[in-house]
């Protein structure tokens, strides 16, 4: 799915969120100031615009991506190409359910907007657990309902109704713009998500709102191997 509309996934996002989506990745980057970043991984990389955030704000020594689409994967070569930025982001093929790295490799993990797509979400969390280095730090930003009866009324009517209909005109594919609403609302955000973390092995998990709850960053550490 992710391969058939992978050219016009950027344009969406930022269409859609009147890009206010590359603020929400710069904050999310920043949880990461102060530590000492040697190898990173992307987890869900897809078009890297994630990766090129970090690699802009913090400059670690060298930062993997990792997707299963080799759509999206392109696509993010060729911006980390235009940037300059091949030497500091490699961009691989990879299942984050299954990562091919081994134990302690990691000084720090991040997923944007990707941990909703994982097939089982306890897998891919403990996976990411597994090739952190202890003392590590995971970031992830993801998209959520709203709590506050208006805010949620007004999201719902145009994410639900507005954006997949406006985004099947655009990338002729219906499928993907029922997917992403319903992703969305079955995701286990909050509380919930930040049990799911802890019950993964993270610890001192924090979660904090942005945009009025439209989106989360959940951070947590890895304190000792589980």
């Amino acid at each position: 799915m992710f391969d058939r509309f992978a050219w016009r996934y950027d344009f969406l996002n930022h269409l859609f969120s009147i890009n206010i989506d590359k603020i929400w990745r710069r904050k999310a980057a920043k949880e990461l100031r102060g530590l000492s970043l040697g190898k990173v991984l992307d987890a869900a990389a897809g078009t890297a615009d994630m990766a090129l955030t970090l690699q802009q704000y913090l400059k670690p020594e060298h930062i993997i991506g990792v997707d299963i689409s080799e759509g999206m994967l392109e696509i993010g070569r060729q911006k980390v190409k235009k940037k300059g930025f091949e030497q500091y982001i490699s961009l691989e093929y990879g299942d984050s359910e299954a990562l091919p790295f081994d134990e302690q490799t990691f000084d720090a993990v991040t997923v944007a907007f990707g941990v909703r797509n994982f097939e089982e979400i306890e897998k891919g969390l403990k996976e990411i657990y597994r090739v952190m280095k202890t003392g590590g730090k995971i970031v992830i930003l993801e998209l959520s309902i709203p709590q506050k009866r208006v805010v949620r009324s007004i999201f719902n009517f145009y994410f639900f109704r507005i954006m997949p209909f406006v985004g099947r005109l655009i990338s002729k594919d219906a499928h993907a713009h029922k997917y992403l609403p319903n992703s969305v609302q079955s995701f286990p955000y909050g509380e919930k998500f930040k049990e799911i973390m802890e019950n993964c092995g993270f610890s001192q998990v924090k979660i904090n709102p942005l945009s009025l709850g439209i989106v989360y960053i959940y951070t947590g550490k890895k304190i000792g191997i589980k």
